[in-house]
């Protein structure tokens, strides 16, 4: 039975697991309340956001073109810039390193972090 038939099922008499019913039922035997997460838990832990995908790119060896953190974000081109120039430079305080080579995009990577 899964948690959506659970929470569908009128008045049954199992109950959706929340911290208190986790409490009471650890206290019963050891093997029906081991492993059991509350599932909205375990959704959050998972969840990466858009600046985390940014600083992933953007730690790379070879950094990120402005291109794929576009596709990597769905942000627009004047978007990647500001969250560079605002957010990666100012607010995180991380060196960013831009190179471009003989007809390549001009890719920018993390270089360092500075001091605050």
């Amino acid at each position: 039975m899964s948690i959506a038939d659970i929470e569908a099922s009128p008045k049954s008499k199992t109950s959706r697991v929340t911290p208190k019913n986790k409490v009471s039922a650890s206290h019963k035997s050891g093997s029906a309340a081991v492993g059991k997460q509350n599932p909205k838990a375990v959704e959050v832990e998972t969840r990466v956001t858009k600046q985390e995908r940014v600083l992933t790119l953007l730690s790379r060896p070879a950094g990120a073109s402005i291109e794929e953190i576009m596709q990597a974000t769905d942000w627009q081109q004047h978007s990647v810039r500001g969250f560079l120039a605002g957010t990666v430079k100012k607010k995180l305080g991380f060196t960013l390193k831009s190179s471009k080579d003989e007809d390549e995009l001009r890719r920018y990577r993390i270089e360092a972090r500075r001091g605050r």
